[in-house]
């Protein structure tokens, strides 16, 4: 047990509300799903780690492990979207490449 007792363990659940509430707050702020999913995967990393820090059991790890993994899988599919995203919308459709410029 660490120093600080149960603290983390009680300050877990705030913190995972917390994160819901900051995820919608990012997502109307910025109005970029990306930028609002990576606030709320961070946080929710955040309150698997107290919770692994208040009790340091096979399941807490196997939480804060998930969470990582999504986080990372997320952000990569998202980076990959991204990039086929904006190539296909700057390309100019095959009918239009022939088109005098007005």
């Amino acid at each position: 047990m660490t120093g600080l007792g149960t603290l983390p363990g009680v300050l877990a659940p705030g913190v995972t509300a917390l994160a819901l509430v900051a995820g919608v707050v990012a997502l109307a702020a910025t109005r970029r799903p990306a930028v609002a999913l990576g606030v709320l995967l961070d946080l929710l990393l955040a309150a698997g780690l107290l919770r692994l820090a208040a009790e340091p059991t096979w399941t807490s790890l196997a939480t804060a492990a998930a969470v990582v993994l999504l986080r990372r899988l997320i952000g990569a599919g998202l980076r990959a979207g991204g990039r086929a995203l904006s190539a296909a919308s700057v390309a100019r459709p095959a009918r239009d490449r022939w088109r005098p410029a007005a």
